[in-house]
């Protein structure tokens, strides 16, 4: 048994309980067989049907409706417990034409890198500057053509430890799952990488595969793991443990 435990709940109104349970085997297939053993991180998934009660201690990985009607959980930033939470806005997903599953598998892992949100790759080229990389993992190569199938499920290519170490030259080693990434930090279509400039005092920016960087003076989709990094941690609420069906949970 692994040490960390993972609620998969169905708090969607656009997906049913058994299409929700149907992808939790494959999820656990990819963080047993193909996430832990390069970043040795390993989780056991369980599912929780709507209006159902996670396990005590459990993170949780909610699936949500779309990111303005965030049904059960409401938009809060940690659990009951204040253990790391987990958003998929399989809504949002299906009415822009993505894959929910590789969204699903996506904020899986990320969650399972980096729980507190918290973690950053530091890349300093001269002695005057430098870059805070976020240490997400599914970010650089996230478009549904990178996504690999796992028992009919579609889930989402990762990076691999040495997509963050700068000292590796190109084509050196794997960066990402997938392999479909040449050297370090690049990024693949539609993907894109959270980074702080400790010298511009703009904070957080987001940089694209194209190369544009923008700045975050807005908060980002709300309940994303990028809202969450640029938000003060005073500012993080809780969700209520138990989930109903049509409710809305209280900060």
């Amino acid at each position: 048994m692994a040490n960390i435990q993972i609620a998969v709940i169905n708090a969607s109104t656009v997906l049913t309980d058994a299409a929700v349970q149907a992808v939790v085997p494959a999820l656990q297939t990819q963080v047993h067989r193909d996430f832990a053993p390069p970043w040795g991180i390993d989780a056991d998934l369980a599912f929780v049907p709507k209006g159902g009660t996670p396990a005590p201690g459990s993170w949780w990985l909610a699936v949500l409706d779309n990111s303005d009607q965030a049904g059960a959980l409401g938009y809060h930033d940690v659990t009951d417990d204040g253990s790391p939470l987990g958003k998929v806005f399989a809504g949002s997903d299906l009415q822009y034409g993505y894959k929910w599953t590789v969204t699903a598998s996506h904020e899986l892992l990320e969650m399972l890198a980096d729980p507190a949100i918290n973690l950053t790759a530091f890349v300093q080229p001269d002695a005057t500057s430098g870059k805070l990389y976020a240490y997400e993992v599914c970010d650089a190569c996230e478009a549904d053509q990178f996504g690999y199938v796992v028992d009919g499920t579609t889930v989402s290519d990762f990076v691999l430890p040495a997509w963050f170490e700068t000292f590796r030259s190109a084509g050196s080693t794997a960066f990402d799952y997938g392999h479909h990434i040449k050297r370090p930090l690049e990024l693949l279509t539609g993907g894109y990488i959270g980074v702080f400039d400790v010298t511009s005092g703009t904070g957080w920016h987001q940089i694209t595969a194209q190369g544009h960087a923008q700045t975050q003076d807005m908060r980002p989709r709300v309940g994303s793991r990028r809202e969450r990094r640029r938000t003060p941690r005073d500012q993080w609420q809780r969700s209520q443990p138990r989930l109903t069906k049509g409710s809305r949970a209280s900060g």
